[in-house]
């Protein structure tokens, strides 16, 4: 599950991380890819001595696909988002995959957190509401996850904005 409470909280700061989850690890991940390459190079023999030699070469490639397919998860697994919440500035950092990091400051006196459920198959969307301004965040959580944080984000924002006052 990915983490939603606060990381560090002091005198009016909070601060919340927000990873995508990832439900295998790395170790995980080679045992099952030893796993698959086992089995399918096990079958693969099995229908090379039956004749069929080119089927060989499908399990390859579907071990291959697999693989791959992992990796380009993995990659993506390494965004994240940050949102410091302080009496004077709420800063919301998402870092990309590739490193880039994009920064947007808003007024906390001044947002509003919506969780709002605007598609068709109930999902909802997170988003921080101020200054004419819109911040979707929290993309890759699941609804649950969304709902505990946009509640434990309500609640910093008022905590700052007590300390503001």
């Amino acid at each position: 599950m990915t983490d939603s409470s606060p990381q560090k909280q002091s005198a009016g700061v909070t601060q919340f991380v927000l990873h995508p989850h990832r439900s295998l690890s790395l170790r995980g991940f080679f045992i099952l890819m030893a796993a698959l390459s086992a089995v399918s190079f096990v079958a693969g023999v099995v229908f090379c001595l039956m004749g069929a030699w080119p089927v060989m070469g499908f399990f390859g490639l579907d071990v291959a696909l697999i693989y791959w397919a992992f990796k380009v998860n993995y990659v993506a697994g390494r965004a994240y988002e940050t949102i410091d919440v302080t009496p004077d500035i709420l800063t919301l950092t998402r870092v990309l995959p590739d490193g880039t990091e994009e920064k947007a400051d808003v007024n906390p006196y001044w947002a509003r957190v919506s969780l709002t459920t605007d598609r068709p198959d109930g999902r909802t969307s997170l988003r921080i509401i101020a200054q004419g301004r819109e911040l979707l965040l929290g993309q890759f959580l699941t609804d649950d996850e969304r709902r505990d944080f946009a509640d434990a984000l309500r609640g910093a924002l008022q905590e700052a904005r007590v300390a503001h006052a």
